[in-house]
This record gives structure tokens, sequence and C-alpha cells, in this order.
């Protein structure tokens, strides 16, 4: 499939995983392994993403997994994409912010896209 034309929503992971912001690491870890992704969504007031990175930076901290809450380390005010999007411009959208997951975005949260999803198109 030639990525050129390859659209957001061809790719994009449906449906969401969520997590509270009160939630431990530990809870979101199990979550992500659960279901099989590394970024979560968080639904605070503003948008907000914790990622498996996230949880493993912390953990090289020497912060407690078991204490420490979602909402101590996750992203906020996160980029987001329109599902109709080419997959190319999403990919440059990653690279110039230095992250690997966008939300995507049409009204309301739709999907979610990863580095991952975008690599696997190129085999």
């Amino acid at each position: 499939m030639s990525t050129t034309q390859t659209l957001v929503r061809d790719v994009m992971s449906t449906p969401l995983v969520t997590i509270s912001p009160k939630a431990t690491l530990v809870e979101a870890a199990t979550r992500m392994r659960e279901e099989n992704v590394s970024a979560l969504l968080v639904p605070t007031t503003e948008l907000a993403i914790v990622t498996s990175t996230d949880v493993l930076d912390a953990v090289a901290a020497e912060r407690d997994p078991a204490t420490v809450t979602v909402a101590d380390v996750m992203t906020e005010s996160v980029e987001t994409v329109p599902p109709d999007l080419r997959l190319t411009e999403a990919a440059a959208m990653m690279e110039n912010f230095g992250i690997s997951h966008l939300p995507v975005v049409d009204d309301d949260l739709v999907g979610m896209v990863s580095s991952t999803d975008i690599t696997a198109q190129h085999t």
C-alpha cells in the first residue's frame, strides 16, 4: 500500500483505551499490557496521554509506580490529527514534535495513530 495516499483513518487504532488520571503507574502498565497498547488517553479537562515511556522514565527515576499516579507523569495539551490527514503528514508531525502517538479527532476522539502503525505501512 502506498503511504503517500494512505490516510490516518486507514491505520488508526480503535476503540480508544483510557485510564483515570488518579490511577497508579502499576495500573497504567497493567492496562497497557492487557490491551496490547503503549499509550493510554487520560480523560481530563484537556486531552492528555500517558505512554509506556512515561512509566519507564518514572521507574528509572526510582519513583514508586505503586504510588505515583498517571496525573503525575502524563503529557497534557497533546497534538491531535484529523482522520483524513495523509499518513506522511502525521509521520512528519511525530518527527517534528518528537512523539510516537497522535490522538485522532473528528469532532470527538475517534482513534489513535502511532509510529508503529505508520512503520507497519512501509513493510
